[in-house]
C-alpha cells in the first residue's frame, strides 16, 4: 500500500516532461476518451516543453500540457489534460498558472474546448477566433483539381518555411522541419515553380488529420485536401478556421460532418500574428 500524499493534488509539484513520459501522456489522452496519439505527443514533446503533475502513488500523470515556443513573441499551449478522476479540483488552473509563470512576458495562444474556455477567460485569455472540426469519409469531386499539387521533396522545406513565415507571422522552422518524419503524407501546391501552399496528413486513432493547411486561396486549399484524401482509406479529420466558410461548406458537401468547436484564445496579445486569410488549419489542436 502506498501512503497517501500529504499534499492536496492542487499543491503537488509541476515538473518538466520528457519523451520518457510519452506513454503516461498517451494514457492520459486515452482515459479522457481521446485517441492515444503517441505520435502527436512525440512531436510536441520534442519540439516543445511538456509540463506535468505526477500521481502521488507513481502510477502515471494527474495532468499534462505542452508549450511550443516561437521565441519571445509567442508560445502556444496545447494538450492540456487532467485525469478524469481528478477533474474539477483546480488542477488545470494550477498547471496553467505554472505555465504562465514559466513563460513570463511571452504572449500565449491556445485552442479551448467549451469546457475549458471559462477557466482561460478567468486567467485573462480572450477569444480571438474559433475553429470547426469536420470528420468523415471524403468523396472526391468528379472534375480534376484546378491547382497543381505534388508530394513534397526534401528541397521544398526552405520554400515551405518562406511561405509559412508571413502566414503564421513567426518563424516555426523547428516544427516544419519535423513534418516529413511526423506526417504520413506531405504535399505542396505550386504555380510556375513557386510554392503556393502546403499541407500534411498524419494519423490520429482510426482517422487521418489534415494539418497544417496553408494555402494562397480556397481553391489551393481544396486541391491539397483532395490530393491528401486520395492517399488514405481512413476517415478524414480537419480543424478549420471558422473564417474559411467556403472551405468548410465544401468539406461538408464532400461528405465530412461538422463536429466540435474550439475557441482560439490569446493572452498578452490582441490577436494571432500572421495572415489568417491563408491559414486554413493548424498543425494540431488539443487544449482543455
Amino acid at each position: 500500500m502506498h501512503s497517501p500524499s500529504p499534499l492536496p493534488l492542487v499543491d503537488l509539484p509541476v515538473r518538466r516532461l520528457t519523451r520518457g513520459d510519452l506513454v503516461a501522456c498517451a494514457d492520459l489522452s486515452e482515459h479522457r476518451g481521446w485517441p492515444r496519439d503517441e505520435h502527436r505527443w512525440g512531436l510536441l514533446l520534442s519540439a516543445g516543453t511538456g509540463y506535468g503533475i505526477a500521481e502521488p502513488d507513481g502510477t502515471g500523470l494527474v495532468a499534462a500540457c505542452v508549450v511550443t515556443s516561437y521565441g519571445p513573441r509567442l508560445a502556444a499551449v496545447g494538450m492540456m489534460l487532467v485525469a478524469a478522476r481528478h477533474a474539477r479540483q483546480g488542477i488545470a488552473r494550477r498547471l496553467m498558472r505554472h505555465v504562465m509563470e514559466e513563460t513570463g512576458s511571452t504572449p500565449l495562444a491556445l485552442y479551448a474546448t467549451p469546457e475549458g474556455q471559462r477557466l482561460y477567460e478567468e486567467l485573462g485569455f480572450a477569444q480571438v477566433g474559433r475553429t470547426e472540426r469536420v470528420l468523415g469519409r471524403f468523396r472526391a469531386e468528379d472534375r480534376p483539381a484546378a491547382v497543381t499539387t505534388r508530394p513534397a521533396a526534401a528541397d521544398d522545406l526552405q520554400a515551405m518555411v518562406r511561405l509559412d513565415l508571413p502566414v503564421f507571422g513567426i518563424d516555426r522552422t523547428h516544427l516544419i522541419a519535423r513534418l516529413p518524419a511526423f506526417s504520413d503524407r506531405l504535399r505542396v501546391a505550386e504555380e510556375n515553380g513557386e510554392l503556393t501552399g502546403y499541407a500534411a496528413l498524419w494519423p490520429s486513432g482510426d482517422a487521418h488529420v489534415v494539418g497544417p493547411l496553408i494555402a494562397r486561396d480556397t481553391a489551393t486549399a481544396k486541391a491539397l485536401v483532395t490530393a491528401l484524401a486520395a492517399t488514405t482509406d481512413r476517415p478524414l479529420r480537419a480543424d478549420i478556421d471558422a473564417r474559411h466558410e467556403e472551405l468548410l461548406g465544401w468539406l461538408v458537401e464532400r461528405g465530412l460532418e461538422p463536429g466540435s468547436r474550439t475557441a482560439v484564445m490569446t493572452y498578452g496579445i490582441e490577436d494571432l500574428p500572421g495572415d489568417a486569410t491563408r491559414r486554413f488549419a493548424p498543425l494540431t489542436i488539443a487544449t482543455g
